[in-house]
Formats: C-alpha cells, structure tokens, sequence
C-alpha cells in the first residue's frame, strides 16, 4: 500500500464518521439532565443493592466458616 492510498483512506473515513455525525439526534437540555439523573439515580441504587447483598452473603459466610 502506498502512503497516497493510505491517505486517501483515512480522509475518507473520517468524512464518513462526519456524514454519521449529522445525522445524529443530539437530546435537548431536558432531556439529557433527566437521563443524566435517571443514569446516576440507577447506578447509586444497583451499588447500594450489591452493598447490601454483599454484607449479608458476607455476614452468612462468616457463620458457616466460624
């Protein structure tokens, strides 16, 4: 491959990543801050529920070793 062709390539695709680009839907402030929240909101409960779980698998398996 010649560094002509390889050149051509990559402006190629980069032009094509741009036609991708515009024809997404970008959300409005709105709704990205009410998906941002429902994101976090998601993630601090599924911590909280595998804290949870955790301790108590924990708190079980001490009994059984002790």
């Amino acid at each position: 491959m010649s560094g002509k062709s390889e050149k051509t390539q990559k402006k190629s695709w980069f032009k094509g990543l741009q036609a991708e680009f515009r024809k997404v839907i970008w959300p409005d402030k709105n709704a990205l801050v009410k998906q941002t929240t429902a994101v976090v909101t998601v993630s601090v409960l599924l911590g909280a529920i595998i804290t949870v779980i955790d301790a108590i698998m924990k708190y079980g398996i001490d009994l059984l070793v002790k």
